[in-house]
């Protein structure tokens, strides 16, 4: 793992991205001691600098004291895209504006980008816990798919937050009750993208014994800010 830049902010989160080999990424820290170490993915590979997920990292850095690391999906973010992928994207919008069924343009789009980065997580993550300012035990926030996958096969997560939010292709729901650590399910209630009885069902199908469910009114992007404190909470409960 190769640092290439470093930004300390006003709020003392120490910023530094970094490379692992093609795959790019971003490390929070606050600090010299080890932390332990949230996981941090964007809903069906949108960039690590997305405005909401770096807030969400820095928030859980200074707030709360974990090490918080995001990397970009092959084909998002920093990562250069195929021309497969741009056409499933314009196949995509197409259908959508038409009004036509997008299940299995999301299955063709994301089935095979959770298959390409869950091994670079879990690549990633091995780099990270040999740092001396990150430590386990270790959780994951996001994207559900990705997470789902992670849960399921990755022994050294010990609790995952999970936004219903973001496509889970029928793969990997046939995983969700080999999921068995702490999970919390956030879910927007009207998000117009993700049908919440598919999302009611994944949380039912979880093979956790603690499993909670957070359910909001309003869109994709009504979250509310409490859930922050409460995510970081459960961490809390989990990690330290």
């Amino acid at each position: 793992m190769d640092f290439t830049s470093e930004h300390r902010h006003d709020d003392g989160v120490l910023e530094r991205d970094f490379a692992l080999g093609d795959i790019p990424g971003t490390l929070w820290t606050t600090g010299s001691a080890p932390a332990p170490l949230v996981l941090m993915a964007h809903n069906n590979g949108l960039p690590r600098r997305d405005a909401r997920l770096v807030a969400r990292a820095r928030f859980h850095a200074a707030t709360y004291g974990y090490a918080v690391a995001s990397i970009d999906a092959a084909g998002c973010g920093d990562r250069p895209r195929t021309a497969a992928a741009d056409q499933l994207r314009v196949d995509l919008r197409r259908a959508m504006q038409a009004g036509e069924p997008v299940d299995e343009i999301f299955e063709a789009m994301v089935g095979p980008m959770v298959d390409d980065a869950a091994p670079e997580w879990r690549t990633t993550l091995d780099a990270l816990l040999d740092l001396p300012d990150v430590a386990g035990p270790v959780g994951y926030s996001g994207w559900m798919a990705l997470g789902i996958r992670l849960a399921a096969t990755e022994p050294r997560l010990a609790a995952a937050g999970f936004f219903a939010g973001g496509f889970v292709p029928r793969a990997v729901r046939a995983e969700a009750p080999r999921v068995t650590i702490p999970v919390l399910v956030l879910l927007q209630w009207d998000d117009e993208g993700n049908p919440r009885q598919r999302a009611l069902d994944l949380f039912d199908a979880f093979g956790s014994v603690e499993k909670t469910l957070h359910a909001n009114p309003g869109g994709h992007l009504g979250t509310p800010r409490f859930e922050l404190e409460d995510g970081a909470r459960f961490f809390d409960r989990h990690l330290r």
